[in-house]
């Protein structure tokens, strides 16, 4: 039925501004604005994501954006110099080390959060 169909993905933010500028500026993507307040993430490969407002946003518990990386540690620390804050997990499966990577198996990957809370992701792709 949809084996054709363009999906796309969308989040909520409580400020599509602040979405705007770290998403922009901070991350480097192709930003633009819609109808309503939608802002839309053009992502490499087509993917567009769309960023609408929402007074009662709620940040995500989960990562919303995976952003593969050939070279985390670099990554890491280029986001870092661009004021981004990387979420440390102690004592968990998750644990992650003093930049903020889990090296517990599987790929590594760091994760921070947008203006808005919601959890994103840098990994390493092998």
């Amino acid at each position: 039925m949809f084996e054709h169909t363009r999906a796309f993905s969308g989040f909520s933010v409580d400020d599509v501004d602040a979405a705007r500028k770290f998403y922009g500026e901070t991350l480097g993507l192709r930003v633009s604005d819609g109808e309503m307040g939608i802002l839309t993430l053009h992502i490499a490969g087509d993917r567009d994501t769309i960023v609408y407002p929402k007074a009662d946003h709620v940040p995500a518990t989960f990562t919303i954006l995976n952003f593969p990386v050939d070279d985390i540690e670099a990554a890491v620390a280029g986001l870092t110099a661009r004021g981004v804050q990387f979420e440390r997990y102690e004592g968990s499966e998750l644990e992650t080390d003093a930049q903020g990577i889990f090296r517990g198996g599987g790929p590594l990957i760091a994760w921070f959060k947008d203006p808005a809370g919601n959890v994103l992701s840098v990994l390493e792709a092998r």
